[in-house]
């Protein structure tokens, strides 16, 4: 379902007139499951690749968890509240910006529900995979496309665009659990854990245990990965 060849001009005007008509509620909440896995040292540096307003950052600056907390993020009303909660916020497309900073920079890198939003995502994470030290913890998340609702509607002959979830219009790139990793692995990132952003519910438990966990990947529809730069 994914393919690296594309034309790179065709995203950035696009791209700012989708999320123009989201709700400020799309941009906000923190990932607590994302800060649980950060060291609780303090002297990290992090970086948020697509970091809406700024929630996840707040919070982890609020807990002591780094010494500095740098965002990236395309759409201007959620970078202009994001500037003033973390240490710095550039505004644009991550796959048209220069990074401005060395290579091996950061503690850390999140990167939640952003990347389906990419033309070429791969080239995203190696850019960003050259920021980390080594060692540096990755943490990064995205809708699996190997679940149970979208196979639904391809059997019914169906790929209909949504606002929100798996099938939103603004996603350009779709991840099963299995190609979401060898995008990170490709990149140089060691993965240590894939999983569902959620526990399933009593009718997905139901199945895996009736499957023998052999069809899993059918009953997740967030893939998250916990890794670290090698």
């Amino acid at each position: 379902m994914t393919d690296k060849h594309s034309n790179s001009a065709v995203g950035d005007d696009l791209g700012l007139q989708a999320y123009g008509s989201k709700s400020d509620g799309y941009f906000a909440g923190v990932r607590r499951d994302f800060l649980d896995l950060l060291s609780p040292s303090g002297s990290a540096r992090i970086l948020e690749i697509g970091c809406g307003a700024g929630e996840t950052g707040a919070a982890a600056i609020a807990a002591g968890l780094c010494e500095s907390y740098h965002g990236v993020e395309i759409a201007p009303q959620a970078a202009k509240v994001a500037r003033t909660r973390l240490t710095e916020v550039l505004e644009g497309n991550v796959e048209q910006l220069e990074l401005p900073w060395a290579d091996q920079s950061f503690d850390a890198v999140l990167m939640s529900e952003v990347l389906e939003h990419l033309i070429d995502p791969w080239a995203v994470v190696e850019r960003v995979a050259a920021k980390l030290k080594p060692g540096a913890t990755v943490l990064a998340s995205s809708p699996n496309v190997a679940q149970f609702s979208v196979l639904s509607g391809l059997l019914k002959d169906r790929w209909e665009l949504t606002e929100t979830g798996v099938m939103d219009r603004t996603h350009l790139r779709w991840f099963t659990a299995g190609s979401y990793r060898r995008m990170f692995e490709e990149a140089g990132i060691q993965v240590d854990t894939v999983r569902a952003m959620a526990e399933p519910g009593p009718g997905a438990r139901a199945f895996n245990l009736l499957t023998l966990g052999r069809l899993r990947h059918l009953t997740v529809r967030q893939v998250c990965i916990e890794g670290r730069k090698t």
